[in-house]
C-alpha cells in the first residue's frame, strides 16, 4: 500500500476515536473547553479525509485533461485544510463568549482532565509519523495534517491544565478563558498553513537554497563552450519543475546536445525526487 494513504487512513482513524471521546464528555461535563477540542478534532478529521483523497489524487499519473499532473491538489488541501481551521477558531470563541457571560458549571473534571491527556498521547504518536512521511515523500498535505494534530497536542495539554486549575481554584470563566487560548493557536496555525499551502498555487519559484544547488549541478556540465541562463522553478504538491535555456556550441551535433541534456537532467533528478527538467538547447 502507498505509504502516504497508509499514513493519511492512521490519521482518519485516530481522529474520529478521539472525537467520540471528546464530545461525549464534553457534554458529560458540560466544559466548553473540551467541546471546543472535540470540534478542533472534527476539523481535524476532516482535514485528514481532505489529504487522504488529495494525496490519491496528486500521485495519479499526468492525463490529458491534466498534462502537467495533479500535484496541486495537494495545495488545494492544504489551503481548504486552514479555512476549516480558521472558522473551527471563531466557532470555539463565540462558544466561549457565551459561557462567559453565562457560566456553566463544569462537571467531571477528573474524566475530562484524562480525555485530553489520552488525546494529547495519541496525537504525538500519530503527528510525528505523519511528519516524517510528509518529510520522506515531500507531501503538503501530510504535513498540513500533522500541523494539526501537532497543535491538537498543545491545545489539548492546555486544555487539560485549565480543568486541573480550575479543579484547585473553583473559578468557571477558567473553561472559557483557556477555549479562547485554544482557538488562538488553532487561528495562528490556520494562517500559517494557509501562506504554506497557497504559495505554490501562484507558481512561486523553488526556495533559494534549491535553486543554488541546481545552478551549481548545471555548471558542473558547463565548459567554456556552454552556458545557460533564464533558469525558472516551480512546485506542484511533491514535484519539482524546472526549465532552462543551454548555450551550445551550433558544431555540437544533435546526438551530442542530447547526451549532454540528458546528464545534467540525471544529476538534477537525482538531487530531487519527483522532478521535471525541460531544457531549451540554443546555439551561442
Amino acid at each position: 500500500m502507498n505509504k502516504k494513504i497508509s499514513v493519511a487512513r492512521l490519521s482518519i482513524f485516530s481522529n474520529t476515536c478521539l472525537i467520540i471521546l471528546k464530545i461525549v464528555v464534553g457534554l458529560l461535563s458540560h466544559s466548553v473547553s473540551i467541546i471546543s477540542e472535540a470540534i478542533h478534532s472534527f476539523m481535524d478529521l476532516l482535514a485528514s479525509i481532505v489529504a487522504f483523497f488529495s494525496v490519491r489524487i496528486s500521485d495519479t499519473p499526468a492525463d490529458e485533461r491534466h498534462p502537467y499532473g495533479h500535484g496541486k491538489f495537494e495545495n488545494i488541501s492544504g489551503v481548504v485544510e486552514a479555512l476549516l481551521i480558521f472558522i473551527a477558531a471563531f466557532w470555539i470563541i463565540y462558544e466561549a463568549v457565551k459561557k462567559i457571560i453565562h457560566p456553566v458549571t463544569v462537571e467531571k473534571i477528573g474524566l475530562g482532565f484524562a480525555v485530553m491527556f489520552i488525546s494529547a498521547i495519541v496525537n504525538i504518536f500519530v503527528s510525528r509519523r505523519l511528519y516524517q512521511v510528509a518529510k520522506e515523500t515531500d507531501s503538503v498535505a501530510l504535513e498540513a495534517d500533522a500541523l494539526h494534530l501537532k497543535t491538537d497536542v498543545y491545545t489539548s495539554f492546555g486544555v487539560a491544565t485549565g480543568l486541573l486549575l480550575m479543579w484547585i481554584s473553583g473559578i468557571p470563566l477558567v473553561d472559557p478563558i483557556i477555549a479562547i487560548f485554544v482557538a488562538l493557536l488553532i487561528l495562528k496555525e490556520s494562517f500559517e498553513l494557509f501562506s504554506k499551502a497557497y504559495a505554490p498555487l501562484l507558481d512561486l519559484s523553488l526556495p533559494q537554497s534549491d535553486i543554488e544547488q541546481i545552478v551549481s549541478i548545471i555548471q558542473r556540465h558547463c565548459t567554456d563552450e556552454m552556458t545557460f541562463h533564464n533558469l525558472r522553478s516551480r512546485k506542484a504538491g511533491n514535484y519539482k519543475y524546472i526549465d532552462f535555456h543551454l548555450n551550445l556550441d551550433p558544431d555540437k551535433t544533435v546526438r551530442e546536445a542530447h547526451k549532454i541534456c540528458d546528464m545534467i537532467e540525471e544529476d538534477i533528478q537525482n538531487a530531487f525526487d519527483h522532478t521535471e527538467v525541460t531544457i531549451h538547447v540554443e546555439n551561442f
